[in-house]
Formats: structure tokens, C-alpha cells, sequence
């Protein structure tokens, strides 16, 4: 099963590494979605991965994250959406996303800023916003063996015990875990 199904990621989801993972990895062939962002975003995401996160990220890495990013996912970067901004009516500081996700023909905004997105701004524009772990959730009712599988790659690929990971995710994304663990026989 592959998904062309466009979703913009919002920044705050993008900063959240673990979450971050996930996404993008769920995006990867065969992808259960379409991954969206403007440079914007991509920009908003540098400035916190560098100065806003507990443990920020050098330069350098912050730099290395948005090419590999940008290498991995090129059509993910919608153009083009500067013009509708001036007409959003959600939070100003992210009319951005939106427009992005106007001109990009997605019907779905992920954000952990839910209150940032109200659905009075979205519905002229047939969009809905949805938090991180209500969209894996979805993800995952459609087809579980690939979350599994992919959550299994993130842990291999650092060295980390699968439930440990988990746990350690579900402190973002706790009901989407708790599913997992859950059908797992260990919830």
C-alpha cells in the first residue's frame, strides 16, 4: 500500500526527533502519506532545533539535518504560497503553514498547536488540523505492519531496546504507545 495522500507536517512536529522519525520514516517507500513543509517551515524548524531545544543542535548539525531532509523528501516543499497569507486567519504566526497547506492541496495539517489551526480558519480551505498521535493512529489502523516495522528500523537503527523506544516516544505521543503496547499484550 502507497499513500499520495498530502499532509503538512508543522514545524513542532518536525523539531521532535523521535516524532520527527517516525513521520519521515512513514513517508519513505512504500509511504502511508504525502509529507508537505514550505522553506518556512523548514526555517522555523532550524531556528528551534539551534536555539529553543533543551539540548540544541550545533550549527552544523542543524544545517546537515535540513539537506538531508530536503535530499530525502525534495517534493516535499510546496512554492508558491506566499500570496495566500495575507488571507489565513488562523494564528499569524503560523498563517504561513496553512497557505503552504492551501497550495499544496492538502486536506490535513499535523501539529501538536492544535489551537493554533481552529477549525473556523481551516474549513473555508477543506482542511482539518490533527495532533501527531491521532494521525499515527490512523496511520496505523490502516496498516499496522508497517508501524511496527518501522518503529522496529528507528530502535535498530539506534542501538536501543524496542520498548524502551517506545517509551521513551510515548512521552509525546502517549495514546498512540499506549495502543501499541496495548496490542502488543503489554498495556
Amino acid at each position: 500500500m502507497q499513500s499520495d495522500f498530502p499532509v503538512v507536517l508543522d514545524a513542532c512536529v518536525l523539531v521532535n526527533a523521535r516524532v520527527c522519525d517516525l513521520f519521515l520514516r512513514l513517508a519513505e517507500t512504500p509511504r502511508l502519506y504525502n509529507p508537505i513543509w514550505s522553506e518556512k517551515i523548514l526555517e522555523e524548524v532550524h531556528r528551534a532545533q539551534t536555539t529553543k531545544l533543551k539540548h540544541p543542535y550545533s550549527q552544523e548539525l542543524a544545517d546537515y539535518w535540513h539537506e538531508e531532509v530536503t535530499k530525502a523528501f525534495p517534493e516535499a516543499c510546496v512554492k508558491g504560497w506566499e500570496s495566500l497569507v495575507p488571507v489565513m486567519e488562523n494564528e499569524e504566526d503560523d498563517r504561513h503553514a496553512l497557505a503552504a497547506a492551501v497550495k499544496a492541496r492538502a486536506s490535513l495539517i499535523v501539529t501538536f498547536n492544535l489551537k493554533h489551526f481552529p477549525s473556523q480558519a481551516l474549513s473555508p480551505w477543506d482542511l482539518s488540523a490533527v495532533h501527531p498521535q491521532d494521525y499515527l493512529l490512523t496511520m496505523y489502523s490502516m496498516n499496522p505492519g508497517a508501524v511496527i516495522g518501522k518503529l522496529h528500523e528507528m530502535s535498530r537503527n539506534r542501538n536501543a531496546d524496542y520498548e524502551e523506544d517506545l517509551i521513551q516516544l510515548g512521552k509525546s505521543v502517549p495514546r498512540f504507545v499506549g495502543q501499541i503496547f496495548t496490542d502488543l499484550g503489554k498495556g
